[in-house]
This record gives structure tokens, sequence and C-alpha cells, in this order.
């Protein structure tokens, strides 16, 4: 899947008629950002380089380009190895031959966005919209019209990543990562033939959002194709297309929200419980602070959901009482997709 992808990038290097793009979702380039934003970063200059070569490349290559450009797993490779050094604080960076220093910069600023690096780098997708002509790819490419500036535009044919597209999708904007696909493709096999189970965590949706793609800078929302390299980029998880990939393998259950899941798992017992043991205000005052964040609707209560994949044997018989007949009782409820039950 993701050869296929790939090769339907570099089949379309060679056509340069591209339409400008008609999606605008609320965390897309608008073209309007201010002039002291549209910083030229060494990311950006490689990015506008790349694209004179070959032509316009997909948002998935964008992202893996931003998130895991050589320069920056250089840097994680000199973290590993510091770490494994004992993280000295008599810590030396050195190139030999380094011209004019942009390796180094980039490796530096990899220094400061570890962690977001490491929870990002495996998050790629392609974007796709339905047009008069059929469903078209989302593409980056330079600005015409600002030669150090980069823009959205579509496909002017099919690629590969249209065909994740289902025949009855409804919606006019979709985003699709293959790679998630194969991930679930393969745990599916995996629970199959030797049992176990997966339990899948993320902001996320069931088949019904659109333009979840976004940048982050700073905790703030930040124009995805600005200033490359120094944002984080992401995008929701489509729960549907991850039940999908499962190809009934294996049974799955959700995806519910977050605030179901812990109240399922008994968090309000178990804040009772930590509460009835403290008297210090700070402690209280943070577990309920805590307790805010994970369950609040406008926080992270209904934006994160799960999804559990288990053999189907796991749920034969769930509903059914155990009688004197069964040699083993009947299997009991999938922990967090059902109502906690006290016995």
């Amino acid at each position: 899947m993701n050869f296929l992808a790939a090769a339907g990038a570099r089949r379309l290097c060679a056509v340069r008629a591209v339409l400008p793009c008609l999606w605008r979702g609320k965390y897309f380039s608008s073209g309007n950002e201010p002039a002291e934003n549209n910083s030229v970063t060494p990311m950006l200059r490689h990015l506008i380089y790349k694209i004179k070569s070959t032509g316009p490349i997909t948002v998935a290559e964008y992202m893996k380009e931003v998130l895991t450009n050589p320069a920056k797993l250089l840097g994680i490779w000199f973290i590993s190895e510091w770490i494994a050094a004992g993280k000295n604080a008599a810590f030396q960076l050195v190139e030999l031959g380094p011209g004019k220093g942009t390796l180094l910069e980039d490796i530096l600023r990899v220094f400061s966005q570890l962690g977001s690096l490491l929870k990002n780098c495996d998050i790629s997708l392609h974007l796709v919209e339905k047009t008069p002509h059929g469903w078209r790819e989302v593409l980056v490419d330079i600005d015409p019209q600002v030669s150090d500036k980069l823009r959205f535009v579509l496909a002017p044919c099919a690629t590969p990543a249209e065909t994740f597209i289902q025949d009855d999708e409804t919606r006019d904007h979709v985003e699709v990562c293959p790679e998630a696909g194969v991930v679930i493709q393969e745990l599916s096999q995996r629970i199959s033939l030797t049992g176990g189970a997966a339990l899948i965590a993320d902001y996320g949706h069931d088949g019904t959002k659109t333009d979840t793609f976004r940048g982050f800078r700073g905790h703030r929302l930040h124009d995805v194709l600005t200033a490359p390299g120094t944002a984080d980029l992401t995008a929701d998880v489509d729960f549907s297309y991850l039940r999908r990939m499962s190809q009934g393998k294996v049974a799955s259950l959700g995806p519910i929200e977050q605030q179901t899941f812990l109240r399922n798992m008994g968090i309000d017992v178990r804040l009772k419980i930590l509460l009835d043991k403290t008297d210090e205000p700070s402690l209280r005052q943070q577990l309920l602070q805590g307790y805010n964040m994970l369950m609040n609707p406008m926080k992270m209560g209904e934006r994160f959901n799960f999804l559990a994949l288990v053999p189907h044997q796991r749920l034969h018989g769930r509903n059914h009482q155990t009688n004197a007949r069964q040699s083993k009782p009947s299997p009991s409820p999938v922990a967090g997709f059902g109502e906690l039950a006290w016995k």
C-alpha cells in the first residue's frame, strides 16, 4: 500500500498542470498569514527544491518530510547516544565541514522538539476531495505568486489514495492513512491466530469529521504550511477506517468516548477513594483538576476515543448465564465497553 501511494506520487510528478486547491478547511493554509510568520526555514528551502525538481507532493509525503526528515532522525540518534552515555551535562556537538550549518541547525531544533517528534513521527495521511470530476487528492505545491511559500493544489487525475474511499462516502473531504490500515491488519491477523487484544486510544471520530489536519506550535494552532519543521502536525483518527481494515478477522468494540470508557472502568469510584484518603487541599485540588481534564466533554472527555480489537470467541456467549451443564463460565464483558457491574 505504501509502495502504491509512492508510485502514484512519482507518476504525478511529471504533471505540472495542477489545479488550485478549493479545499479551505479550518486549519489549512489561508494564504493570508502575516509576513513575519512566513519565515523561510531550512525545511521550507528543502521542500521548495524538492517540489521544483519532482513536482507537487502528497500531504503524506509532506508530513514525513517535516516530521521525520533525516536531519531530525540524526538528532534522535545523538540524543539516544547521549542518554546511553549517562546524560553527561558536558555535551559537545561538533560537525566537521558544516558549510552554512543548516544540518546542525536542524539537529539542534530536534533537541527542543524531541517529545512531540517521537509522538507524531508515524503519522502521515492523504487528503482527498470530491470534485465535479470525481475524487482528487490534495497535493502540496509552490505558490506561483510567492516563490518561498507553499499552497495546496488538486491532482489533475486519479491517484492511488482514492482507492481508500468507500463507494457510499458522504463527506466531501476525506483523510486516509494507509499506514494505519497496515498496522490494524497486522494486529488483527496476530490476534486472530494467537489471541490477545488491542486497545487503541486517540483523538478521533467514527467517520463523521473532515478537515482535522492541523498544526500546533507552542500549544497554539499553527498554519500547516507555514514555517515547516517548526510545528507539530497531526490529524484525528478515523476509527471507522480502522474498524474496516480489521477485515472481520477480529471483533471490534467502539469507538466510545473517553468519559464513557473511564466511567465504565470505575473512575468515579477511584476518585472517591483517593479523595477520602487525603485531607491535603492541594492534593485534592490536583485530583479534581485531573478528573476534570479527563472527563470534561470540552476537554478530553469527548475528544478522546477508545476502540478495542478482540478475538471473536472472546464475545461468544457474553449475554448468557452460566448453567450446570457448562464446563466453563461464559466470557465476561470487555472492560470499559459496558457499564461497571459490582458482584
